[in-house]
């Protein structure tokens, strides 16, 4: 039977049927999720205020916790910084023997051992020396206040603030050093502490010498390749100058100790000479004070023990210093840093505030590598825009 129209009978209903389900499943479940739950407003701005201010925060947050992380390691970190400076010191001598024919390793060894030696060698000849005379220091010094005593003017100031009795009783009591460190307690966890930080320090100097190389090969590899010839250039510059610099200074101060040993012998204060010549080439080290430091150790001794012979360090080491100041270190540093001598006492200072006399002590090198690198870099690229 058909309809009226000659179709297959419910042949419409089937196509509308078939229509509407077609229309049904191009919608998809989406635009379903749209009609039933609203339209998806815009997405969120990246200049919102909000997500600005969340992502601050976040900032903030994480760089408050890196910053207290560094700052519970800086101890670790400033071990890493001297080992580092050491091996860098040490590495002029393992290219010596390089360049002679041994491999890296050897060399390293070598250097190693040389220094193993000399240590030992200083520990078992000087040390005992330096104890006995440091000991006779001590037992000198009352004597040298009675003689203090009898001057007029500070005979006057004891009476008033009994400041020699003080110091005196002070000296000779035998347990000032234990005072200083807070007890026998304090002193053993002092002397520990010395030595567990020289035991890090030395191994990981160890570490850095066999595989400075390889650690600079790596480093630089994360250079772009295009640049990479000139950061190794610019990093193999900053080394060597730190090495120079470190080398430099060991040599100065070897100097400064020579020559306060040989004068000491020479004045009349044998007795001391040892133990204040390690003192001066020591403090040496210390970049500006370190000599004069040590100049007034000196002088002050000699004048307790006699006037003319006070009157003599002051003379010899303000003309040594002279001597250290424009002959000596110039030529031992001509090489290793080019710094400027206002930039000089200005990176002391901030290294000396920041980590007191290491700090002190890696200012002058660092400043000298950032000169270096902000003249080749930041200057000439001045230079060409």
């Amino acid at each position: 039977m058909t309809d009226a129209d000659g179709g297959a009978p419910g042949a419409g209903t089937l196509e509308t049927d078939e229509a509407g389900q077609d229309e049904h499943e191009t919608l998809g479940p989406e635009q379903e999720s749209d009609d039933e739950l609203g339209t998806p407003g815009p997405r969120l701005s990246r200049r919102s205020p909000y997500l600005v201010g969340f992502l601050g925060g976040l900032g903030l947050l994480t760089a408050y916790a890196v910053g207290q992380a560094v700052w519970s390691v800086r101890g670790v970190l400033v071990q890493i910084l001297v080992a580092f400076f050491i091996a860098a010191g040490l590495n002029p001598s393992v290219r010596f023997f390089e360049r002679r024919g041994m491999r890296r390793s050897w060399a390293v060894l070598t250097v190693i051992v040389l220094v193993v030696a000399a240590l030992a060698l200083f520990l078992v000849a000087f040390v005992p020396v330096i104890t006995d005379q440091v000991r006779a220091i001590t037992n000198s010094a009352p004597d040298w206040f009675n003689s203090l005593q009898r001057n007029r003017r500070i005979r006057q100031l004891d009476d008033d603030y009994h400041i020699i009795d003080r110091v005196k009783e002070y000296v000779t009591a035998g347990d000032f050093v234990s005072s200083i460190f807070g007890g026998a307690l304090g002193v053993g966890l002092a002397v520990l502490g010395a030595l567990a930080n020289t035991f890090v320090i030395t191994v990981m100097t160890l570490y850095f010498l066999a595989g400075l190389d390889k650690a600079k090969g790596a480093l630089y590899r994360l250079a772009p390749a295009s640049r990479r010839d000139r950061v190794t250039k610019l990093g193999d510059r900053v080394i060597e100058g730190i090495g120079g610099y470190v080398s430099g200074a060991f040599i100065v101060a070897l100097c400064a100790g020579i020559s306060s040993l040989i004068f000491l012998f020479v004045v009349g204060m044998g007795d001391y000479a040892v133990a204040l010549a390690f003192v001066v080439a020591l403090l040496d080290v210390i970049p500006m004070i370190g000599a004069t430091l040590g100049a007034v150790i000196v002088s002050a001794i000699g004048f307790a023990t006699e006037p003319k012979i006070g009157i003599i360090c002051v003379i010899f080491y303000v003309l040594y210093q002279q001597a250290e100041n424009y002959l000596i270190y110039p030529r031992v540093m001509s090489r290793a840093v080019e710094i400027p001598g206002v930039v000089t006492v200005i990176a002391a200072l901030v290294g000396a505030s920041l980590l007191g006399v290491v700090g002190a002590l890696l200012a002058i090198p660092t400043a000298a590598a950032v000169l270096m690198l902000t003249r080749e870099v930041f200057v000439r690229q001045q230079d060409v825009t």
